[in-house]
């Protein structure tokens, strides 16, 4: 990062962040020389946190835990769209997309890893290192007692601690890879607890004690703070509170779960709105502490340590608010950032992520009569409830809740009934942002998505991209970006980075559902001295969607107001009418979008320079889809309004 950069990240800290991370440079000045002398384990050490016997796994799950570590087996996997056969026996500093190899024997912290030209694509690296495939792989030895899937487990992990000592190589730069490491080492020691020499790749080997031990050290030394207390610093205690609950191995263990424990209930609570959604306002981040939360706690209690009934109302909350969110086909809004970031892997390709999550929730907490049900089985949450005890809290909402205050989220949608698919619109009236950097937001402050039947209509084009490329990053996370009015050719909230935005626009909602209709407004300043007011209304029965755009402003500014259409969404765009269509469940489906008349409006499908027209399925994944913009000046001829006409 240039000087400027410093300086505008250090402006958003305060006077005890700025004490803290100067402890950290001294830390890394200090330990430069060498890693530390590790404590001597404690002798007798057993692993006790073991699977009771009888637990049953959905057959659907089974055949794809299993499928997956065949595959795995055969040295193939993919990661962020990148397809490698080299998994059986992996270079672990390799990208394979770029060809670069991240120097191995370098001291951590004098890494750029942030710079793909020097160590190639970071999460390319980065994800195998989880050893989430390790997981599948004991997973299925643990439903089969076949030694193959444990003897690869084992292989890749004594390749792994060789290849990676204390402080060197990229894999001991940031404190989340370590915590979800940790986690992951957890429930490979358990899965593996019927394999004859699961004792001997843990417990009894040296170099598993050294590498554990220097894990959680390093996490001790090292926290997130601050600003940066995100999802980050809920990976790094989840992963430390289970590696000291199931290996409490060492002197410094009953300090360092005590500790974690503390750390987790209050950065869960910091980081969730009374209402239950994460305070990033990034779903896939929602979803990904969730995991580790649920992870964590269940470890903690699994060895007779008391967690506190605080921390557990707080996921139950996080429960509970996911199963209001999503559409008919259990997908969440596609907000914010997502890397496709899983706290713990115990599933084949092709689980529903969102639907094992409340499969668990059910486990965990006990569903409610509003929950939609579960979209087929999983193994995660059988193996989590056999070590849980239910967790029945009070206070729940009775009623689908479509209204998040604090979060500023709020949702219309008209049942699917009489053959007719669900319209889900997710409104955004929110803050900007978690904490001062707001690293994982989006300028997309009064943007909306709509799905019929769970297809993207007016689709939240994704992230696609944390480093590498600044202008795909700037794109996605762009006003013009997501479907709301860009003024001036700027955003609305101010970027000084990747993870840092030094200006937030601030959002007001100014009506919400009530009494039963469908009606949402509210308005923005970040493009003060003017204003930016929206008001979306849905009517049920005329299968209507109404968007109408308000700028006030002492001038005329340059607007654009941008559609981005579904990736399954054909259009047919002639003046300001378009008419759109799509497949779903093998039938076709029609809409027609009457745009505001006092903008031109053009088609926009795969542009590179600058980029435009593009959706994300996923991290490190893009594809063309139609992007609609509508460009004027403000102030003429009144409020733009958008009409969305659903045929069936």
């Amino acid at each position: 990062m240039d000087p400027a950069w410093y300086l505008r990240r250090l402006s958003r800290m305060g006077p005890r962040e700025v004490a803290g991370r100067a402890a950290d440079v001294l830390n890394r000045r200090r330990l430069r020389a060498g890693p530390p002398e590790p404590s001597a384990p404690l002798p007798r050490r057993r692993f006790t946190a073991v699977l009771p016997g009888g637990v049953r796994v959905p057959p659907d799950a089974r055949a794809r835990v299993l499928a997956t570590a065949d595959q795995l087996l055969d040295g193939r996997a993919e990661y962020f769209g990148v397809t490698r056969d080299d998994m059986a026996n992996p270079d672990w500093s390799a990208d394979p997309k770029t060809g670069r190899r991240a120097p191995s024997d370098a001291f951590a912290f004098d890494i750029p890893y942030r710079h793909e030209d020097v160590v190639g694509d970071i999460k390319q690296i980065w994800e195998p290192s989880r050893h989430q495939h390790l997981t599948v792989l004991a997973t299925a030895y643990c439903l089969t007692g076949e030694n193959r899937y444990a003897q690869r487990v084992a292989d890749h992990l004594k390749s792994w601690w060789a290849a990676n000592p204390p402080l060197l190589g990229v894999h001991w730069v940031s404190g989340i890879e370590l915590g979800i490491r940790l986690l992951s080492w957890v429930w490979v020691r358990r899965l593996l607890d019927g394999w004859p020499g699961a004792a001997g790749l843990f417990e009894d080997n040296p170099e598993a004690l050294h590498q554990i031990w220097h894990h959680q050290n390093w996490l001790a030394t090292f926290p997130s703070r601050g600003s940066s207390a995100n999802n980050h610093a809920i990976a790094e205690t989840a992963g430390q509170l289970a590696a000291a609950s199931a290996f409490p191995w060492f002197p410094e263990s009953a300090g360092w779960r005590a500790a974690a424990l503390r750390s987790l209930d209050a950065h869960l609570d910091a980081n969730t709105f009374g209402s239950g959604l994460n305070r990033e306002l990034a779903t896939e981040y929602h979803g990904l502490v969730l995991e580790l939360g649920v992870a964590a706690a269940v470890e903690a209690e699994a060895a007779g340590v008391a967690v506190p009934e605080s921390l557990w109302r707080t996921l139950l909350r996080m429960t509970d608010a996911l199963a209001a969110i999503v559409d008919t086909r259990l997908r969440p809004p596609r907000q914010g950032d997502g890397d496709d970031g899983h706290g713990l892997i115990l599933d084949g390709g092709g689980t529903d992520r969102w639907s094992a999550l409340l499969s668990t929730g059910d486990a965990l907490f006990g569903r409610l009569d509003w929950w939609p049900a579960p979209r087929g089985g999983d193994a995660r949450t059988a193996l989590l409830a056999a070590l849980a005890r239910p967790h029945r809290g009070n206070g729940r909402p009775w009623t689908r809740p479509d209204h998040f205050a604090d979060a500023g989220l709020t949702l219309l949608r008209t049942p699917a009934e009489d053959g007719r698919g669900e319209i889900w619109c997710r409104c955004d009236g929110g803050p900007h942002g978690f904490l001062s950097i707001a690293a994982h937001a989006h300028a997309d402050a009064l943007s909306i998505e709509v799905r019929h039947d769970g297809v993207d209509i007016l689709a939240d084009p994704g992230t696609f991209c944390y480093h590498g490329d600044p202008a795909w990053r700037a794109y996605f996370r762009s006003t013009l970006g997501h479907n709301t009015v860009q003024l001036d050719d700027t955003d609305q909230s101010t970027s000084g980075g990747p993870f840092l935005w030094t200006r937030h626009a601030a959002t007001r909602v100014l009506a919400r559902p009530s009494g039963g209709v469908p009606r949402w407004c509210a308005e923005h300043d970040g493009y003060r001295p003017a204003v930016h007011r929206r008001t979306v209304e849905l009517a049920p029965a005329g299968r209507e969607l109404r968007i109408s755009d308000e700028i006030t402003a002492d001038r005329h500014h340059p607007a654009r107001l941008a559609f981005h259409l579904g990736p399954r969404v054909t259009v047919q765009l002639s003046g300001h009418t378009a008419l759109l269509g799509w497949t779903s469940r093998g039938q076709e489906q029609a809409a027609v979008l009457d745009l505001p008349d006092g903008l031109t409006w053009t088609e926009h499908r795969g542009q590179t320079d600058p980029p435009l027209g593009w959706y994300s399925p996923g991290y490190g994944r893009r594809e063309p889809a139609t992007t609609l913009v509508g460009s004027g000046l403000t102030g003429r001829g009144g409020p733009l309004t958008t009409l969305l006409r659903f045929s069936h």
